[in-house]
């Protein structure tokens, strides 16, 4: 279930990002604890990852702190009128990363300040794409990006993608 997955790993991101929420353990033990009203009445191991994981992770954290997870967390961000996806990845042995935000620099002229989750106290990070949708930058702090960075790496898009456009200044 995509949309049990996106939510668990939101959650587990934003408990490890943000402890004093004190959201409920989504470890593996606590998934392996659900297993079995998860797979009561599946015929097959291969049903599993399609299976509703939604229920019983809302039975456990609750109508009202998905709606938290949802709003200090969530699944899409829009950046220049377009949703796009986040994603949120956690190690239990680490600090919890931001979540990263794929996206073409084309698509952030004119954003001046980077984009923000948990109540504006995580920067996201991003992964500045070319027109070929391949990463040419990375950053959390996108007004630096376009001061310094920005004049060098565009050269380099201008010599690659001269039929697109590479604006002087970025943000106008």
């Amino acid at each position: 279930d995509a949309a049990a997955g996106s939510l668990l790993a939101r959650a587990r991101w934003l408990a490890s990002a943000l402890p004093e929420l004190g959201l409920p353990p989504l470890d593996d033990l606590t998934l392996g604890g659900m297993l079995e009203s998860v797979c009561h009445g599946l015929r097959g191991l291969d049903e599993i990852p399609s299976a509703d994981w939604w229920t019983p992770i809302v039975g456990m954290v609750g109508a009202a702190r998905i709606a938290e997870i949802e709003r200090l967390a969530p699944a899409r961000i829009d950046v220049a009128g377009r949703s796009r996806p986040l994603l949120y990845e956690t190690d239990d042995s680490a600090p919890a990363r931001p979540p990263v935000l794929a996206v073409r620099i084309q698509e952030l002229f004119g954003v001046r300040e980077t984009p923000r989750v948990a109540g504006g106290r995580v920067r996201v990070l991003l992964h500045l794409l070319g027109p070929n949708m391949r990463p040419q930058q990375v950053t959390d702090d996108l007004a630096s990006f376009w001061a310094t960075t920005y004049p060098v790496v565009r050269k380099e898009l201008r010599r690659r993608y001269p039929k697109h456009a590479w604006p002087d200044d970025p943000l106008a």
